[in-house]
């Protein structure tokens, strides 16, 4: 019966962005909200210039619209980890959807300031801290193989804080290249529906499972848009939300440390630019042609589609092994 569910969320979480993107895309177009260009890229990406962004909107109205029509058919229920997991998915899309649009209304790359965006993250992570102990959840850090749990009562926030800043910012700093993003967070997601199936112990589990199952359709019917050549890019409204949903995910199902191995890409990607930064201040010298990752390869004279098929079977190797340690060990 669940896998009968996740098939059909699936199913509709895909036919329903398809039909969004073909109204949304000429609507961007329209507006002219175009993606604003690297300048340190602008040769290599010039065929991209008059691409629309904020593409994220197609995946998640696909997604909240799926959710209204499953809830009012009862096919789900709503419970407070499930509320948990749609707020932060709403609230992230918000801060990027702002984050464009200041980008697009200014026409240059300059939107929501670093301090604006933290403050919303502070705001969001400390509404999330409450509906995670209103839900009866334990400040805990759990690792599972060796059956350890630590509770570190308030300083759990933080570590919330921490998991959301972090992913956010890491799918954010991914998106980068035609797909590359959309079909990491497609592995990713797909990878956390079948662990959260295993989490018997948590209320709402199922409902969060049948939601990675959702958003995977609905990110997979953006890719048929996203994929190169795009025509639509998902811009900080997508990438905000995708990042900080995964986190959140990972927290609720206390697989936090699975995303070392499910974001793998991710991870690698923001240290290549962590340590461009600092390697730069340090001695002026530069390790990587150019950060993030992605960009090195570009530099170097890989073609687009070959680095991101790469990305991705790097990505789906991380997550095959987070599987086996999410539901076997």
């Amino acid at each position: 019966m669940i896998i009968t569910k996740a098939t059909l969320v699936f199913l509709v979480g895909f036919i329903l962005s398809l039909i969004i993107g073909s109204f949304i895309i000429p609507i961007l177009k329209k507006k002219k909200a175009d993606q604003r260009l690297n300048i340190y890229l602008e040769e290599a990406h010039r065929s991209k210039s008059h691409t629309p962004t904020m593409g994220g909107i197609i995946f998640i109205l696909s997604s909240i619209i799926s959710i209204i029509i499953l809830y009012l058919t009862n096919k789900i229920d709503i419970t407070y980890n499930f509320i948990i997991v749609i707020f932060i998915f709403i609230s992230y899309a918000f801060i990027g959807f702002l984050d464009d649009y200041l980008i697009i209304k200014r026409n240059n790359n300059k939107g929501l300031t670093e301090t604006e965006k933290l403050v919303f993250q502070i705001i969001i992570s400390i509404l999330f801290f409450y509906l995670f102990l209103k839900a009866d959840n334990e400040p805990l850090i759990w690792i599972h193989s060796i059956h350890l749990k630590l509770n570190i009562g308030w300083f759990y926030g933080l570590f919330i804080l921490f998991i959301l800043v972090a992913s956010s910012n890491a799918v954010n700093l991914t998106d980068g290249l035609d797909g590359l993003a959309t079909g990491l967070s497609i592995i990713a997601f797909f990878t956390y529906g079948i662990i959260m199936f295993n989490n018997g112990w948590l209320e709402g589990y199922i409902e969060i499972g049948l939601f990675c199952f959702l958003l995977t359709g609905s990110l997979l019917g953006f890719l048929v848009y996203n994929t190169n050549p795009a025509k639509i890019f998902m811009g900080d409204t997508g990438s905000l939300s995708l990042g900080a949903t995964l986190g959140t995910i990972a927290i609720l199902s206390r697989h936090e440390f699975l995303l070392i191995l499910v974001g793998i890409v991710f991870i690698l990607e923001t240290l290549s630019v962590l340590i461009q930064r600092y390697y730069y201040k340090l001695t002026k010298k530069r390790i990587f042609l150019m950060a993030p990752l992605h960009h090195h390869f570009e530099k170097k004279g890989w073609n687009e589609r070959d680095i991101v098929k790469l990305f991705w079977i790097v990505g789906l190797i991380g997550s095959m092994i987070a599987l086996y340690y999410g539901v076997y060990l």
